[in-house]
């Protein structure tokens, strides 16, 4: 079994030719992380990639999550056994719930015992959450047990540090996976990123995605574009100060990207 490489590709609303041509120059480029999710109706295109791909599927760490109308009795498996019919796979690496149930319409051990299930089943290696508050998380625990989830993605990035829920995390060996690490390019025009970066010869954005490196977070950026593709890779190589980490702890504001209106109460 891999470990999650630490920069991954994501496809959050990316479809058609434009996720095909991302996975392929990502591939090729070097990444081995793939994230995707059933509300985002691409799985079939990850598939199709992956089946194509010279390189090995074995080789590549896969991401998928289960969305809140598959939770009731009986649905997470078939779910996510669907999943992997479309992405021409027959296991994960991880499987997340991506959101809490909304308003706990769903018992939240009626879904958490699922996907526990399903990887005793095989189909997944790791189970995990995403975007669980300290409180749902510390429900998890409990009805999993302290090593069952494996992960949390969250959204994290210098504008939204999420510390509270990073620091819960860490403390009970949860990885965390940052999505949306730039923000929606909102760090791209932050001057203390940009300061930062002249002094490296870097953008912010890598700035932004080597000071979530730095904390032991994986990060899931996306981009159609090879060159911002290899620009996310070499952030890998970018090693910030201390001073520098400790001055873009202080950028954090709470801005929030994604905030559905069935998202939970946030820490």
């Amino acid at each position: 079994m891999i470990n999650m490489p630490p920069m991954g590709l994501g496809t959050f609303r990316l479809k058609g030719e434009p996720l095909l041509a991302t996975l392929t120059n990502g591939l090729e480029l070097g990444y081995r992380h793939i994230d995707t999710a059933q509300i985002y109706d691409n799985e079939a295109e990850v598939g199709t990639v992956l089946t194509r791909s010279t390189v090995a599927r074995h080789e590549i760490y896969l991401t998928t999550k289960v969305w809140t109308s598959e939770f009731g009795p009986g649905k997470v498996i078939p779910s996510l056994e669907v999943s992997l019919e479309k992405l021409g796979t027959d296991y994960l690496d991880l499987a997340l719930i991506h959101w809490p149930s909304p308003k706990d319409e769903v018992p939240m051990a009626v879904y958490l015992e699922q996907l526990a299930e399903a990887k005793a089943q095989g189909l997944t290696r790791e189970i995990g959450v995403s975007n669980f508050t300290v409180a749902q998380l510390k429900q998890a625990i409990e009805i999993l047990g302290p090593s069952a989830i494996a992960h949390q993605q969250i959204e994290v990035h210098p504008l939204l540090q999420n510390r509270k829920v990073v620091e819960f995390c860490k403390a009970h060996c949860i990885a965390v996976t940052a999505y949306m690490p730039l923000a929606y390019g909102k760090v791209l025009s932050e001057p203390l990123l940009m300061e930062i970066g002249q002094r490296h010869g870097v953008s912010a954005a890598q700035v932004s995605l080597a000071w979530l490196l730095a904390q032991d977070m994986a990060v899931i950026p996306s981009s159609t574009k090879r060159e911002n593709l290899a620009a996310n890779l070499a952030a890998l190589k970018v090693t910030l100060t201390a001073e520098e980490m400790a001055a873009i702890a202080a950028l954090d504001r709470g801005e929030r990207c994604a905030n559905p209106d069935f998202a939970p109460d946030w820490d």
